[in-house]
This record gives C-alpha cells, structure tokens and sequence, in this order.
C-alpha cells in the first residue's frame, strides 16, 4: 500500500540507519529534513539512543550540516525518565549509562543511589563493566526492579555494530532471574508520547525506521502507517521473518520526495 505522505500531518523518524550511519549522513536525508520543514510537517526524531541528550542529538546533526531545532528530538532516556517520574516520583536508581540518561533522570527528580536504590536502570554506555555489572546483580537481588532505556540488540557504527541496551541488560537478567522493562520503541508509552508532542492523532501520522522490532512494530501496535527503509539493519528477507508487515518499504527517506 502506498501511503500519501503529503496528506501526513506528523512524522515520526528513527535516527541511526535512516538519517546517518554512524558519523555519515545517509542519501536523501538532507533533503527530507528540508521537506519536513519546508512543507511545515510536525515532525518527531523518536530515538532508541540513550547516551546522547537532545542537545547533543541537535549538535551532531549541526556537524553533519543539517539545523534541526532541540524541540524535535525524543529518545529512551527521556522516556525511562518519564516512566519512573509517574510510577515513583521522587526515587532513586543506580544507573548505568551515558549523559543522556544521566541528565533524563536527574531532570525528571531521579536521585542517583548505589547503596539502596529502588530501580536500577541501564542504558549504553562506556562505564558498563564486570564491576558495575556485579553491583547492578547484587543490587536487583536485594529488591531493585530492573529497568531497560531500550530493548535495541544492537546498533549502528560506522564499522559494523555494537550491542546496545538488551543485549547490555541481559546477563543480569540471567544471573538475577529477573526480567527488565524495557521504556524505550516498541513501548507504546513511548509512541504514544511522540504522537502527544506532534499533536497528531495516529492516522494523521507515519512512522519512519530501519527496525522491523522497534520501529515498525511500535507504529503497527499504535495504529500508524509505517515506513520501513532499507538503509539500516533490515533488508527485504528481514522483513520475511515477522508475522507483521510495514505499509511501505522504501530504499531510504530520500525516496518520500520522489514519490
């Protein structure tokens, strides 16, 4: 089914695998940033990265030659942020991760706890090691519920991928017995943000994303029209794998203009 992106109010668009790879722009993104604008879209960057903050987000977009406005950027840190904030205002979590989420939770009234926290939570991060590893065990088997920024496997670099927040979070999955949760794409809480943000109700809206697992399944359970691009992890046997389908598969953002 071809959607009519010109009649779409809102535009929900990953990141990683569809505006750049690694530190490279990808074909057609700057011209879709360009459209979105030009043509007055509410448009939405609903990232699954957890290290960087919206600002950060914004400055490397900046160095990569493309301005996009703070305003526009939502990810998993923010997300989690906003969980714990609603389930338990005012408590504390051992965190492992990056500024990103750092600053989500600080903003948000999380206070950092490494004795007796009532969460752990863990995001990608380079201070992820055997040692804070065993205290985040150690903490979740003495009552800290286990929390997930995202539920990513892995993720884009510029010389193949690493493993990112599910893959992280699950030896302590494994050693507690505990299972995460993960806040981040495909939880609906988070989709259901991003719509709040643009002021879009979910048939006004497409989502855009190189992940059958995050991406496409969050706009699929959210009832939005969902764009797959092929410039990312997934290609067209990926998409054999899953019982569910995207509304369009498209080489990359830059062939929205063409249509």
């Amino acid at each position: 089914m071809n959607i009519d992106f010109d009649e779409k109010k809102g535009f929900i668009c990953d990141m990683d695998g569809v505006l750049y790879h690694g530190n490279m722009l990808l074909p057609g993104a700057v011209e879709f940033i360009e459209w979105l604008q030009e043509n007055e879209k509410k448009y939405l960057f609903l990232t699954n990265n957890s290290s960087m903050t919206p600002k950060e987000l914004r400055q490397k977009l900046e160095r990569l030659g493309v301005c996009v406005p703070e305003e526009h950027f939502y990810t998993s840190a923010l997300a989690t942020a906003e969980f714990l904030k609603n389930q338990a205002p005012g408590c504390s979590a051992f965190v492992i991760g990056e500024a990103g989420l750092l600053n989500a939770l600080y903003d948000a009234g999380v206070t950092m706890n490494d004795v007796n926290p009532d969460y752990v939570v863990i995001g990608e991060g380079r201070s992820y090691s055997l040692e804070t590893l065993t205290k985040a065990v150690n903490l979740v088997l003495r009552g800290a519920k286990l929390i997930g920024a995202n539920s990513d496997v892995s993720g884009n670099i510029e010389n193949g991928i690493a493993p990112a927040c599910r893959a992280l979070i699950s030896p302590v999955e494994m050693a507690t017995g505990k299972q995460a949760y993960f806040c981040g794409k495909p939880n609906p809480l988070m989709m259901r943000t991003g719509l709040r943000l643009l002021g879009c109700h979910s048939q006004e809206a497409v989502i855009i994303g190189d992940r059958m697992d995050t991406d496409i399944i969050a706009g699929t359970e959210s009832g939005v029209d969902t764009v797959l691009v092929l410039s990312g992890v997934s290609d067209i046997d990926t998409v054999k794998k899953f019982a569910y389908q995207p509304t369009e598969i498209l080489s990359g953002v830059g062939d929205i203009l063409i249509r």
